[in-house]
């Protein structure tokens, strides 16, 4: 769109940006571009304008959208295309209905979603303008043992950019949870597709959902005692422009590494993990036992030892592990 366009260049540098010479770059009438402005100006951005100096945009709101993000994407992969939506039932859905002709890094985010999903079918409360829902369309060449990996590694990559764009030291709970102070603050959902005949990896997309600005009300009286957003965290939330372009950004470090530097990111998860050396309850469908986490191993299982002396190694996709004391 070109308010998107004309959005990209404002915030492109501090100088003012002359009509002429945006009409010019963008192919378009010196009306086109104004009426641009004037459609920015009605959604809430401070856009000064002087005689023989042009445009300078002063101050934005809270919003999503390719103008706002794609000085920060430039000449990445993940997030080169983007599509800002409203709303929608889950970013995963959406992307899931586009992979067939998406291109290979397509970004879907959301002010909204009315179906956020988490995983083994738990929803994720996705309230209107207070989180960052976003999802992204990955082809990976890798084999598909390697690709059970991603949802580890994308747990690294939103911590980078909560310290990036935050200044805080998330950590992770066993197998894709971000945490701080000990209550939820991100969730990631990683969904694969395989050839029907083959099962060769099609592609695999890659959700997450971070609390942004919710309160206590936003989560409701089932949800608060274990969730955080970052404005409760912090006392004051970040602009989510800035950190959907952070998590982008690590997102599309993490696709340019994967799979050759797995060493770096079991590494850092390791680190992270808040899961290990903690007494847990493991779920599965039927049982519950106990035991201790002793650590993640090299395939990112989560190596428990039972009460009765076994140890196991377990996968994330067969079990829901729960700490004794507390969420984490």
């Amino acid at each position: 769109m070109l308010r998107d366009q004309v959005l990209a260049l404002l915030k492109a540098g501090d100088a003012p940006c002359s009509g002429e010479g945006m009409s010019r770059t963008l192919g378009v009438s010196r009306a086109a571009v104004w009426k641009a402005v004037e459609a920015l100006r009605q959604e809430g951005y401070v856009i000064s304008s002087a005689p023989h100096r042009g445009y300078r945009l002063e101050d934005s709101p809270d919003l999503l959208s390719p103008g706002e993000l794609a000085g920060a994407l430039a000449g990445r992969t993940v997030g080169a295309a983007l599509l800002c939506l409203d709303t929608v039932d889950s970013t995963n859905n959406e992307l899931k209905r586009r992979a067939d002709t998406a291109p290979d890094g397509l970004a879907v985010l959301a002010q909204e979603q009315t179906g956020g999903r988490g995983r083994l079918g738990r929803s994720f409360v996705s309230p209107a303008g207070k989180g960052l829902y976003l999802s992204v369309l990955l082809r990976p060449q890798c084999v598909l043992a390697d690709a059970g990996m991603l949802t580890a590694w994308t747990a690294v990559a939103v911590c980078r950019a909560l310290e990036r764009c935050c200044g805080v030291r998330a950590g992770i709970k066993w197998p894709n949870d971000i945490v701080l102070e000990g209550r939820k603050l991100c969730g990631i959902l990683t969904e694969l597709e395989l050839e029907a005949e083959t099962a060769a990896l099609r592609h695999v997309i890659v959700g997450v959902g971070i609390n942004v600005s919710q309160d206590a009300a936003d989560f409701g009286p089932e949800v608060a005692p274990v969730a955080i957003s970052l404005a409760q965290a912090l006392g004051q939330a970040p602009r989510r422009s800035q950190l959907a372009a952070e998590v982008l950004s690590a997102l599309d470090d993490l696709y340019r590494a994967f799979p050759a530097q797995k060493a770096d990111y079991l590494a850092r998860y390791r680190a992270l993990c808040v899961t290990a050396g903690r007494a847990v309850r493991v779920l599965r469908p039927g049982q519950v036992r106990t035991g201790t986490a002793e650590a993640v191993n090299e395939d990112f299982a989560l190596l428990v030892r039972w009460d009765n002396g076994e140890q196991e190694a377990l996968s994330s996709g067969e079990v829901s592990v729960r700490g004794l004391l507390g969420y984490e």
